[in-house]
């Protein structure tokens, strides 16, 4: 089993799902000649012709009209957004089009769609690059929503958005791209959508988070096990629809919850949590629960970004102030 970065994963992932089937296509700027501006698709466009990896002019509108169409000649499209900033290009296509067509045709079509997209901080992007908008997604019914951690999940969880009938959102977050290697099997998984992971089993606070969170939370986890404060750790992987359930078995054990997310505090995935815990669970909770989030402002320049995303420390005061809320 070989030791793979996300973006190698990725890469694999496509590989495999255009092997699988021939109805699979890749497009988007620069994904066929390039191999894409991360090198996600390298290799894969000398490998299975421009018929299948090619690509589009620089119009995110076009790049999703046209993975509408092809989905209804039966293709299963793979379309990227160079940077999920650019979205608001295309979001006619995925908020009005994709997310309503199973309804529209009563059932009778689906819509086989995956949007991949870099997304994310901490790596000094130019703006519009780095913003954190998978809200505008998970806000939109029909639409799934999945952002991976790690290689693994990378894997397995985009290969299970490619088979998936519904259209995918598939987040992956610019910082995890080649900043360490894990396990990743050579062969063809998939990982269930829709289903949390519990990354770290404890017994005192639940946290709850995703993407590069996930990492900063581990580093917590880590820290806090030193002052005897045992953090169980839950990676969403999917934020639409989200494994509430998965949180609700681990606040009922834990009695304390804080929700970490990358993205600015309002209208997020947070809120989302939260709101849920309080309506179903609050007679399990020992204390109000905690959020750490960006601010309410728009992303900063990249020099001043370090200082503007949340980081571990933030979510160790978070941690401490539900720990010690009955004292």
């Amino acid at each position: 089993m070989a030791e793979l970065t996300m973006i190698q994963a990725i890469t694999q992932a496509l590989d495999q799902a255009l092997e699988k089937d021939e109805n699979t296509l890749i497009f988007g700027e620069d994904v066929g000649v390039n191999g894409g501006v991360f090198r996600a698709t390298d290799g894969l466009h000398e490998k299975y012709g421009e018929e299948r990896v090619f690509d589009t002019p620089l119009a995110e509108s076009a790049i999703g009209g046209l993975a509408i169409g092809l989905t209804l000649e039966n293709y299963r499209p793979i379309m990227e957004i160079q940077f999920f900033g650019f979205v608001f290009e295309v979001m006619d296509s995925l908020a009005a089009q994709m997310s309503r067509t199973r309804f529209r045709m009563g059932n009778t079509r689906s819509m086989p769609v995956t949007i991949r997209s870099p997304f994310g901080g901490g790596v000094h992007t130019p703006a519009l690059h780095a913003d954190s908008l998978e809200s505008l997604m998970a806000h939109t019914p029909g639409i799934r929503v999945v952002i991976p951690s790690n290689p693994y999940d990378a894997k397995g969880l985009l290969l299970a958005s490619i088979e998936s009938n519904d259209p995918v959102v598939y987040l992956e977050h610019m910082r995890l791209y080649r900043s360490f290697k894990e396990e990743v099997p050579s062969e063809y998984y998939t990982i269930d959508l829709d289903k949390a992971n519990v990354v770290l089993e404890g017994n005192d606070v639940t946290l709850v988070t995703y993407g590069y969170m996930v990492q900063e939370a581990k580093k917590v986890a880590a820290t806090l096990a030193e002052e005897n404060i045992s953090v169980e750790v839950i990676d969403l992987r999917t934020i639409s629809p989200i494994d509430v359930e998965t949180i609700l078995k681990s606040v009922e054990k834990t009695g304390r919850l804080v929700v970490v997310q990358e993205a600015q505090r309002q209208a997020g995935v947070a809120a989302t949590i939260i709101a849920e815990v309080a309506e179903r669970a609050i007679l399990n909770l020992k204390a109000p629960i905690g959020r750490v989030a960006s601010p309410d402002s728009v992303y900063p320049f990249g020099l001043a970004e370090h200082d503007w995303l949340p980081n571990a420390n933030d979510i160790i005061e978070a941690i401490k102030e539900v720990m010690n809320f009955d004292e």
